[in-house]
């Protein structure tokens, strides 16, 4: 079969954002940005959001990881040890307030566990928690625009060309699959088996992010690391093809990344991590270059065979 890259043809699957889909949206950016009022005028009462400073003593000594200032705390969430939230309601600001309490027998700290204590308190501002109206105001405050109408138009707009570039990233994946399936390639084994150990190692890092592991995982998922193992193999091979068909593409054309296109990936890396490109330098080695390299080229590969498909819009 003769490797071609050139006149693919393939559908580009355009959705248009509908007004349901924007109304949607904009509810459910409602329910997760409530109006946040201070009050002045009363004590705390169940539900409110208390902005707190505390410290604990056990036996009359200050323990460690029993302190903290500015902390946030909903009364009556239960995120305390019990019989702490209760004692903070009918409160008000800026009056000390001793809170006795006994942690439980199963605490996690084994030199508090059973033990009484007590947490100097101060609250310096209650807050309530409501939610918008769906008016001016929420679009002022919340989206960012004048008026509700501004706010559906901004949030349409950002919908459809979120849609769109998720759709156009779609078809030149497939566009570049279906070139590497003409190439004629044969899969080292080495590089398989470095590429699925690759995989489970991604894999392993985004659980970790969530507080899981691959074990905790597989006990969810009723499978076996074994079993990830091997459902890993065909989309491993898969990705070493189209890299295959990358590096084929980009020696076919001669296609090259700039000094230019290399630092403006790499102050992307840096703005996706949260980070300065001068603190992205510490990571800097020959593997890291040379995974950005790959990434520029692939991307040109990608844009390229683009360029040379016939697209359907759908």
């Amino acid at each position: 079969m003769e490797f071609t890259y050139k006149g693919l043809k393939a559908e580009l699957n355009k959705h248009i954002v509908t007004d349901e889909e924007v109304d949607k949206q904009i509810e459910r950016v409602r329910s997760q940005n409530p109006r946040i009022t201070v009050v002045k005028d009363r004590p705390t009462e169940s539900g409110d959001e208390v902005v707190l400073d505390y410290a604990g003593y056990c036996d009359g000594v200050q323990f460690a990881g029993g302190t903290a200032q500015n902390q946030t705390l909903v009364l009556g969430s239960g995120m305390f040890i019990p019989g702490f939230e209760e004692q903070l309601l009918d409160k008000v600001c800026e009056e000390p307030v001793v809170v006795e309490v006994t942690f439980p027998t199963e605490y996690h700290s084994e030199e508090l566990a059973g033990k009484k204590a007590e947490f100097h308190c101060t609250i310096h501002e209650i807050r309530v928690k409501t939610q918008y109206e769906l008016d001016d105001t929420f679009a002022q405050e919340i989206g960012g625009c004048y008026t509700v109408e501004e706010l559906r138009e901004q949030v349409k707009k950002t919908m459809q060309e979120n849609i769109d570039r998720r759709g156009e990233m779609d078809l030149q994946d497939r566009l570049l699959r279906q070139a590497a399936a003409t190439l004629d390639y044969t899969v080292d084994p080495q590089e398989l088996e470095e590429a699925v150990t690759q995989q489970l190692q991604n894999m392993e890092a985004q659980l970790a992010q969530q507080g899981l592991n691959l074990q905790m995982y597989c006990q969810f998922m009723s499978t076996t690391e074994e079993q990830l193992r091997k459902d890993a193999y065909p989309a491993a091979e898969a990705a070493l093809r189209n890299m295959a068909a990358v590096d084929k593409i980009v020696a076919l054309e001669k296609l090259e990344a700039t000094q230019e296109e290399l630092g403006q990936a790499i102050a992307v890396i840096a703005r996706n991590n949260g980070i300065t490109v001068e603190d992205l330098k510490d990571y800097y080695d020959e593997e890291f270059e040379k995974a950005v390299m790959r990434s520029v080229l692939t991307g040109k590969v990608m844009a390229f065979i683009r360029e040379a498909a016939t697209v359907t819009e759908v």
